[in-house]
């Protein structure tokens, strides 16, 4: 007979309610006990919960996790207790407390099994309805249990010292209708988009084998909801197996999570806004073209190639300045013997309208000169010893300064300010926020490295955001590997980490982003052409569609990487952030011979072409939450085609992108969704949604269509942001009637805050074929000379 599996997470159990009063707590909020378990259900919204749960009353009753910056409003919530359980109802939620019941008593073969196994938790049922009584979602079991040798996680009490609260592993499970599907939880690169079907492994790893993974654990659902899981441990999510979604995190003292309610996704993320904080205007410039390369080695090589850019009038706006720059890991200077002037540099750089970005690493080598600072105020992540933890034997980068600790935090900007803003960088590339010696088994300010490991990075790039906010008027820019609930607060961008350049990581980086940016983490990119070093030879699988002779030098063999590399730039257009980088020899757009050059080019032109375009989604996230890289799911959720589609996606309200990832093709499949009409970009072919259509691909067109009754308006040719953009055209794609806020600011400064920027209504209307626009003048003309209808 087959051993039978035992279920280790108890369903909860019909029971009898006890309320009880606890101090300071309204009675819009319910703090129950469950036999020795303690309930707190806490409203942030009319449309957010937070339930809180522990068999350790003063854990469950405890404020949230780091990352949450918003405060429980229970306005427009009422407690009651019925027969049913405790009651607290909105009127966009309905959450109940199952009363509880007597000490269920096993019987024949479920008391034989529970003479010797038994579950973790008493029974606790949760379950959240709209109010016209639909469900939303329904716990079905949670977990707190002794780590132990039968689970296999007992060496993880060897991370936690004598003075730290105890460590459990906390998680719970919720029912799982067979069509719902689930996006976010940050970055994974395996490939696929819906989570349903899959086990994922919330936490940062740079060493994920399909690319780094990154922890956000934050998913929305096409059921309404969204849901906030509030620890900061590695986590382990199951989507969808056994008709259930169940969340384990290595650590914990309770079961926190958020439910957020929306009638659109974009509701949804204005929820996870308010909760974990806004994300900022980036300054202009980091909308337009990001320059990298691993890497620009002195002060002569990084003037020659901004003089190169403008000499040939190609739009650019930052150029980055990679590691080793320094004469040691943590001395925070510049080589004088290759950048003698930094200052000098910059200056001349930014009269020719660029920005200047460098990367910084948190690590200090013994030898550099703020290492015995930091080790005296015992800023170092450290072992349970207090010595610094470092990388040894392989890693003899130094050991990681903890930003966890706010005095070490204002320390770290201080001297980041002295040595790098007062030389006229304008942004920092904070490298390294996994952190880069990960804490498991080391000790951070706030606690066991264990318990708090996906951190460090809200912490990171909160110094610099702080520092900014503080000391400058300028925007803060932070380029950062890694993020966590509440970092896309921090004048953050996040990359995709060290990729390979290879067809089938471009084809990963699609659903990649989707599912970042769908974690509330707005803005993301890739390192156009793969960070790794190219192989020495690579056998395309067709003939490749640019010739890759005059790029030998750069390429060696691999005769299909100017191909991919043009593939590449095409799709980093129309990402967030838009920026190139890897370890090729040189890595301009003049780099892949003289095939790709002009193409590349174009791509650059008309990301600044739709510059007013972007910079007012930029605008509309900032105000929303919501990201503008957009998963079809979130804007076409009736047409259930769209459910698992990761090859296309939509750059805000008016462009379909649906990039080519596979070598040699010159054409692809491309699904619009229903319920729109849409044009070809490039032919301005009227197509009907709600099929699947072969489009043509040449090497220099990437599939991009319009939605119809879009408003797309455009602008006049700049080379910079820098320079003072006019709208050329305002385009209308007849078929719908259609609606866009037209913004534009300094570009510059945080005055927006203040009010100090110009918003421009602008409405389509299908049926008197008239654009109308009120609020600011965005443009000083007659509207015919800028008004452009595509279709007559």
């Amino acid at each position: 007979m087959s051993k039978p599996r035992l279920i280790r997470h108890l369903i909860p159990l019909p029971c009898l309610l006890a309320l009880i009063a606890v101090p300071g707590l309204r009675a819009q909020q319910l703090s129950l006990t469950r036999n020795n378990a303690t309930v707190l259900v806490e409203p942030y919204a009319p449309n957010i919960v937070r339930v809180s749960i522990s068999l350790r009353r003063d854990d469950a009753l405890a404020a949230p996790g780091y990352g949450i910056s918003a405060s429980p409003a229970p306005t427009g919530w009422t407690a009651e207790n019925t027969a049913q359980g405790d009651i607290l109802r909105s009127d966009r939620m309905v959450v109940t407390i199952a009363p509880q019941g007597p000490k269920w008593a096993p019987t024949g073969t479920q008391a034989d099994i529970a003479k010797f196994f038994n579950g973790s938790t008493p029974g606790v049922g949760v379950s959240i309805k709209t109010p016209d009584g639909a469900d939303l979602l329904r716990m079905q079991g949670w977990q707190m249990s002794v780590p132990n040798h039968k689970d296999g996680n007992a060496d993880i009490l060897y991370d936690r010292r004598p003075t730290d609260p105890p460590f459990f592993q906390v998680g719970a499970s919720f029912f799982s209708p067979a069509d719902e599907h689930y996006y976010g939880l940050g970055q994974n690169q395996e490939g696929y988009l819906d989570r349903r079907n899959h086990v994922l492994r919330c936490a940062h790893d740079y060493n994920a084998p399909s690319g780094q993974s990154v922890c956000v654990p934050f998913v929305v659902t096409n059921k309404g909801y969204g849901i906030l899981w509030d620890n900061p441990s590695a986590t382990t999510v199951a989507f969808g197996f056994n008709n259930q979604v169940r969340w384990t995190s290595d650590v914990g003292q309770r079961v926190s999570f958020f439910v957020i309610t929306g009638k659109s996704y974009d509701e949804i993320y204005s929820g996870y806004r308010l909760l974990t904080g806004s994300t900022p205007m980036l300054p202009k410039s980091a909308y337009g073209y990001l320059q990298s390369k691993q890497r620009y080695t002195s002060q002569a090589e990084l003037l020659a190639v901004a003089h190169h850019y403008r000499d040939h009038h190609y739009p650019i706006d930052d150029l980055v300045i990679d590691w080793f720059h320094y004469t040691l890991m943590g001395q925070m200077d510049m080589d004088p013997a290759k950048w003698p002037d930094p200052a000098a540099m910059n200056k001349e750089l930014h009269a020719m309208n660029f920005h200047t970005m460098i990367s910084i690493w948190p690590r200090f080598v013994s030898e550099s000169r703020y290492y015995n600072t930091v080790l005296k105020n015992g800023w170092f992540e450290h072992l349970a010893d207090g010595t610094p933890t470092n990388g040894l034997p392989y890693d003899r980068a130094g050991s990681d300064i903890d930003t966890t600790d706010p005095e070490a935090a204002k320390w770290y900007w201080s001297v980041v300010k002295e040595n790098y803003v007062s030389k006229g960088f304008d942004a920092f590339w904070a490298d390294e926020t996994e952190p880069d010696l990960p804490p498991n088994g080391s000790y951070l300010h706030i606690g066991p490295g264990t318990q708090f490991f996906n951190t460090y990075p809200l912490f990171q790039t909160k110094a610099f955001y702080d520092g900014f906010r503080q000391d400058l008027a300028t925007r803060a820019l932070i380029l950062a590997r890694d993020a966590y609930l509440g970092a896309q607060h921090n004048g953050a961008i996040f990359w995709s980490s060290d990729i390979s350049g290879n067809w089938d990581t471009l084809k990963r980086q699609v659903p990649t982003g989707i599912n970042f940016v769908a974690s509330g983490t707005p803005y993301w990119s890739t390192d156009i052409g793969g960070w790794q070093y190219l192989p020495a030879q690579h056998t395309p699988d067709r003939t490749p569609l640019i010739d890759p002779s005059d790029a030998r030098e750069n390429i060696g063999h691999y005769d299909d990487y100017p191909e991919l590399y043009v593939r590449w730039f095409e799709y980093g257009a129309f990402q967030p952030n838009f920026r190139s980088h890897g370890s090729r020899p040189q890595n301009e757009v003049w780099s892949y011979g003289k095939q790709a050059e002009p193409i590349l080019v174009k791509y650059l032109r008309l990301r600044y072409q739709l510059m007013p375009y972007i910079y007012s989604l930029g605008h509309m996230t900032n105000q929303t939450g919501a990201p503008f890289m957009r998963g079809l799911f979130m804007d076409f959720g009736s047409d259930p085609k769209v459910a698992d589609i990761g090859d296309e996606y939509m750059f805000g309200p008016a462009l379909l992108v649906a990039p080519v990832t596979d070598q040699g093709r010159t054409s692809r499949e491309v699904y619009l969704p229903a319920g729109s009409d849409w044009y070809n970009f490039w032919t301005n072919e009227k197509i009907h949604g709600g099929q699947t259509i072969t489009v043509n691909a040449p090497i220099d067109t990437i599939p991009l269509f319009v939605r119809a009754g879009t408003i797309l308006p455009l602008g006049t040719a700049v080379e910079s942001t820098n320079e003072d953009q006019k709208i050329d055209k305002v385009r209308i794609y007849p078929g719908a009637d259609g609606d866009f806020d037209l913004y534009s600011d300094d570009g510059k400064t945080y005055n927006y805050e203040k009010g100090q920027f110009q918003l421009t209504h602008l409405h389509w209307s299908d049926a008197t074929h008239q654009l109308t626009h009120t609020g600011s003048n965005a443009w000083s003309g007659p509207d015919s000379t800028i008004l452009e209808i595509k279709g007559q």
